[in-house]
């Protein structure tokens, strides 16, 4: 196969760390031309940006993983990672041209979903798990780094520099692809034609949700999940804005915020969670995480002052142990070929949140005037006169309200994981669905007849 060597994990994590890098360093300009671009409801435009790319991503990702189980992976990987870079050298040629394009990307953005597969096609069952979250840990380890220096880059040299940096990476994140990145997919497991059909079956990315209400414990984990991860979408695609413009955060601040919240999250998700799993099993470390999600989000909402956002991140960082607790409890109870048909359910859920959570932070910002009038320079005033100035104009109890309104969406997800059982089995009946679960999610996992078929669900735990 064309590339460096033959294909392994390693591939992947480079072409992920380089892409999340390039825009690790876009988060302080991005914030500034985002306010500049829109000085009026920027919280509303910004929500509806990320609104439609998360929508466009959730309808596109299962046609792409379809397309790229026909004609490999590598292709799709150059196209990915292509079109999600594309608009950061538009950020100085024409802000309105880069949001949107950054909105319209969201047809190509699912760089994870082939990275997933290109893992997959290489790596054995029992290996998968300890593969995916290499990935994932790569991820977080390029946003802890690039934000600050992105934020030092920028006070420095301009931001001018920070775009070309981000722009150069991007570059040679492509260039990797092409030159260094075997085809992972074996050549037997691809048609003879690049002609062969692709069902709509297939492409449909509603037919997971369809799913969703033939068992009733199934049903019961998909609206804790959606219930839980619609609030957390929304605050994604906007915390970091509300740090910089509402709270006073300063670049370096944001920087730093997100950098101690990933070096914590690490550790949540890898030696607590393993711990609370072991002492207080699989449901009630579900219920503990969603616990600490609703202190999060009601301190973000009632946060007037810096140290308070800082505080309420250490908690956020333990709420992130909820959705691999979830995982684990689905591929614990589900038996071994339900566990594909449960992964798309959950997915699919996921992926409608993040089209649906920052139109809805963006409108609910909207509803309650939480807007700026001018752009705010932290840097420079002494003493935070810029968080009064900004409180005193806000005039208002909740600083925040939508991560108030996310608070009282947990607590309904936390009501809801109380009916639960521990221990049960799911019993989904996938049909035709489910049979075809195989060629939506790796079918080219060679497999022999008494095989019980992969679950999916336990690795992908991200």
């Amino acid at each position: 196969p064309q590339g460096i060597g033959s294909p392994s994990v390693y591939h992947a994590v480079i072409v992920i760390f380089l892409e999340f890098f390039a825009w690790g360093l876009l988060t302080a300009p991005t914030l500034v031309v985002l306010h500049e671009t829109f000085p009026k409801h920027t919280f509303l435009m910004n929500g509806l940006i990320q609104g439609v790319k998360g929508l466009l991503s959730f309808l596109s990702a299962p046609l792409i993983g379809a397309l790229s189980d026909v004609w490999g992976r590598k292709s799709f990987l150059l196209l990915t990672v292509f079109f999600t870079c594309a608009p950061i050298p538009l950020m100085k040629i024409s802000p309105w041209w880069y949001f949107a394009v950054i909105s319209v990307s969201g047809v190509f953005a699912v760089t994870f979903s082939v990275v997933f597969a290109y893992v997959a096609d290489i790596t054995q069952e029992h290996e998968r798990s300890m593969a995916y979250g290499l990935v994932s840990a790569t991820f977080a380890a390029s946003l802890v780094t690039s934000p600050a220096i992105g934020a030092y880059l920028g006070r420095v040299y301009g931001d001018s520099l920070v775009v070309v940096l981000a722009t150069a990476i991007a570059l040679l994140d492509i260039c990797f692809i092409l030159v260094a990145v075997p085809e992972s997919l074996p050549e037997k497991m691809r048609p003879a034609s690049w002609g062969a059909p692709i069902s709509w079956e297939q492409a449909d990315p509603f037919a997971s949700l369809k799913k969703v209400g033939q068992d009733s414990i199934v049903l019961l984990i998909c609206i804790t999940v959606f219930l839980s991860y619609l609030p957390e979408a929304g605050q994604y695609s906007s915390f970091f804005l509300y740090l910089r413009q509402i709270m006073g955060f300063s670049s370096e601040s944001v920087a730093a915020f997100i950098a101690v919240l990933g070096i914590l999250s690490i550790i949540a998700q890898t030696i607590v969670l393993s711990l609370l799993m072991r002492s207080i099993g699989n449901k009630n470390t579900i219920l503990l995480g969603l616990g600490f999600q609703i202190l999060q989000l009601a301190w973000y909402g009632f946060g007037s002052e810096p140290w308070m956002m800082w505080a309420a991140g250490a908690v956020a960082a333990m709420s992130s142990i909820t959705f691999p607790a979830v995982s684990a409890l689905v591929s614990r109870t589900a038996d071994a070929d339900q566990q594909g048909v449960v992964q798309g359910m959950i997915t699919g859920i996921r992926g409608l949140c993040n089209g649906l959570g920052p139109a809805l932070y963006g409108f609910i910002f909207y509803i309650f005037h939480v807007e700026l009038n001018e752009l705010p320079m932290p840097e420079s005033p002494p003493g935070g006169s810029v968080v009064t100035q900004y409180h005193l104009q806000q005039n208002s109890i909740i600083p925040g309200p939508p991560f108030l309104f996310g608070a009282c969406s947990v607590l309904l997800a936390l009501l809801v994981a109380l009916f639960i059982p521990e221990h049960t089995n799911l019993n989904v009946r996938s049909s035709n669905w489910k049979k075809h679960c195989g060629s939506h999610g790796h079918p080219h996992s060679p497999q022999a007849p008494g095989e019980a078929k992969e679950p999916l669900l336990q690795d992908t735990n991200v």
